[in-house]
């Protein structure tokens, strides 16, 4: 590749999309230190048109307005909709699935088929109690794709996927958030996030939802309720 002053840098069209998907992969990891969800879209567009698919991410695009799950105000705006709380996490795990779809996700490691399905069948049942970030990975193993960092006192939300692009992410929402009281013994609310949700299709957005009874009872009044009604818990605990 010859630039406008006739310098050779050598750099082929391959090398420059793999480098926007380092720096896509890089977003949706760590929105807050990117931009957040802003910049994600831009990575998408940007490797979409390296990857000459931009048909495609406008087809995705599309059909996620369809799905309502983005709105004027991006997903972030469904989200707050939702639940009162634009977690940047749960919001690039949204665009993690069309990442994953069009081969630019690149996940720290892939379930088998048995493991993916194992956890589709059980969720509805598993989510019917309250649960901690610690209990999702003693249950499931370390994630594929963490979206939001390691720090506990922040949401986060954990993605399991395989190696099969027409196999759809499963993300788990938690939330956590520095305490209010400035004289609590604990810098945070909980000790570790806590489960609201589990993710997983749905024809609609909000229909891919199932939540835990702490996660019910963070749901805004008139947020479309389409999962099998369950208990409100007030408090998050273990098994």
């Amino acid at each position: 590749m010859t630039d406008p002053t006739g310098r050779n840098d050598g750099r082929t069209a391959q090398e420059v999309l793999d480098y926007l998907v380092t720096h896509l992969n890089g977003a949706l990891r760590r929105p807050g230190m990117y931009g957040g969800e802003t910049a994600i879209r831009l990575y998408l567009g940007a490797v979409a048109f390296a990857d000459a698919s931009e048909q495609a991410w406008q087809q995705e695009l599309k059909d996620l307005q369809t799905r309502r799950g983005f709105s004027s105000t991006g997903v972030s705006g469904v989200l707050q909709d939702l639940w009162g709380d634009a977690h940047e996490g749960a919001v690039a795990s949204v665009y993690a699935e069309i990442a994953h779809r069009q081969g630019w996700l690149r996940p720290d490691r892939t379930l088998t088929s048995a493991e993916y399905h194992e956890i589709c069948r059980g969720c509805e049942t598993w989510c019917r109690k309250d649960r901690l970030l610690s209990d999702v990975v003693t249950a499931f193993g370390p994630p594929s794709v963490l979206f939001g960092g390691n720090n506990p006192n922040y949401p986060k939300t954990l993605a399991y996927a395989t190696d099969q692009r027409d196999d759809t992410l499963l993300c788990f929402h938690l939330w956590n958030s520095f305490a209010a009281d400035p004289s609590s013994s604990s810098a945070s609310v909980h000790a570790e996030p806590v489960l609201w949700a589990f993710r997983h299709g749905g024809t609609l957005f909000t229909d891919g939802f199932t939540f835990t009874p702490e996660g019910s009872a963070h749901r805004l009044p008139g947020a479309n309720r389409t999962e099998p009604e369950i208990s409100r818990g007030k408090s998050a605990r273990s098994e």
